[in-house]
């Protein structure tokens, strides 16, 4: 069966000298990059195999979640920063209240050409969401919690770092393919 979708480059490695805010958007550049290029060449049914048993986790499955986690941080956390209530309703693309679970369970028969496409226009709206803060002294405050944009960057690239972790061994189980 021919790849979802294809296998991209290996991506540019994050700058070494720089401000801190360059430096912190180059790691999450890589790092979403990198899980594009684990699911990569791929079939669908590989996309979807639970190569890590008795882990549920797919590499699918960790796409989806990362485009609700990018919309999450950056819709609703720094695309409100310098703003005051109301906010417009963010509505997530995979879970909800009633299936938190949404962004992990595959849909039969999957669509990753679909969840790719959605994965990519959630990454441009975040880069814009994130080119709209002028500092990343920006804060919001959700409930009782006050977050910082800086506080967003950093969680962000430790979010992709820990599942790009768990893609590479379900990439590593399914074809033998290591690195990056």
């Amino acid at each position: 069966m021919d790849p979802a979708f294809s296998q991209p480059p290996p991506p540019p490695e994050p700058i070494e000298v720089g401000d801190e805010r360059a430096m912190l958007e180059s790691w999450l550049e890589f790092h979403r990059q990198i899980l594009v290029r684990k699911c990569g060449g791929l079939t669908p049914e590989q996309l979807t195999d639970a190569a890590c048993p008795p882990s549920p986790l797919t590499l699918l499955g960790l796409l989806r979640h990362m485009t609700d986690v990018e919309q999450g941080w950056f819709e609703r956390g720094i695309g409100r920063m310098g703003k005051e209530p109301p906010f417009p309703d963010v509505v997530p693309h995979y879970w909800s209240d009633d299936d938190p679970d949404g962004d992990l369970r595959i849909p039969d028969p999957p669509d990753p050409a679909g969840d790719l496409a959605r994965y990519e226009a959630q990454l441009e709206r975040s880069r814009a969401a994130l080119a709209a803060v002028a500092t990343l002294d920006l804060t919001v405050t959700d409930g009782d919690r006050t977050i910082s944009a800086r506080w967003v960057l950093v969680h962000m690239v430790e979010e992709y770092a820990r599942h790009n972790g768990h893609a590479d061994l379900l990439r590593e189980r399914i074809d033998g393919q290591t690195g990056d």
